[in-house]
């Protein structure tokens, strides 16, 4: 389902893999993909509408959201941008290395680029403020985070806080269809919370009629992600009750709960 930004910009996802979102942006005739894990359903869809690929986006290293990159580049000649300390396969196409503070120039749009450690350790994310969106990859999913694979909780939360701290309509592009299965971990976190059970059910119900639920936008997050809300105190409490002495502090608390979840069912 395309996703407004500015006029004259369409966002919408790809499907791929089980749960993989790869996001395409769209200009007139003019394209940009985030995250191409696997080349065919992009090139299906471009092929398809007459687009021209002129930029790959990449979070990270991770092999579904690197798959494609080497043949869509080839095919396209189209510009790789991708994190500057994490090799990414790109079959010999050139990477522009990017880094905190660089700023590029998408389908005309300019994009911030973040650095959001934890997930792995040079994960960045894409912050497009004149579209109201963040490209987060795996660091910030809808009612979740991503698995510390090479970073520790203190990094990871420090880059959930510097996301969290965008504008609240800022829209979370995710790389996952993973909501309802963290919305149900979040509400084992904190079931008294209104904002939580509303969110749920409208999700269900997306998800009944196959549609993503995702982009949520961070006002929503700050609302109900508990790893967002890592100062609040029945988030502290209730990472307390799992794993005593979590609720001492903030990074205590991120790394009980992110335990909790690797275990949940």
């Amino acid at each position: 389902m395309p996703s407004p930004a500015k006029p004259d910009v369409v966002i919408e996802p790809i499907a791929a893999f089980r749960d993989n979102y790869i996001w395409l942006l769209i200009r007139d005739h003019r394209a940009a993909v985030v995250d191409p894990g696997t080349a065919d359903p992009v090139r299906a869809l471009l092929n398809a509408r007459g687009l021209m690929l002129e930029t790959i986006l990449v979070t990270h290293h991770h092999a579904d959201h690197t798959g494609g990159v080497a043949a869509l580049a080839a095919e396209t000649s189209a510009a790789v941008m991708g994190p500057a300390r994490e090799d990414i396969a790109t079959g010999g196409a050139r990477l522009q290395r990017l880094r905190e503070g660089d700023t590029v120039c998408v389908l005309g749009c300019n994009l911030n680029v973040i650095d959001v450690p934890g997930h792995t350790a040079g994960h960045i994310a894409f912050h497009a403020p004149e579209l109201q969106a963040v490209f987060c990859g795996d660091t910030l999913f809808a009612g979740g985070c991503g698995r510390l694979f090479e970073g520790t909780p203190a990094q990871m939360l420090d880059s959930l806080t510097r996301l969290a701290k965008l504008p609240g309509a800022t829209r979370v592009f995710c790389a996952h269809e993973y909501t309802l299965a963290n919305l149900r971990f979040a509400r084992e976190v904190e079931p008294d919370n209104p904002f939580l059970a509303q969110r749920q059910q409208a999700c269900v119900r997306q998800r009944e009629q196959a549609l993503p639920t995702v982009p949520s936008t961070l006002d929503e997050e700050r609302a109900t992600n508990p790893f967002l809300r890592v100062d609040e105190p029945a988030v502290r409490a209730a990472a307390d009750r799992r794993q005593p002495g979590a609720g001492r502090s903030a990074v205590d608390t991120f790394a009980a709960l992110r335990t909790w979840k690797n275990a949940f069912a």
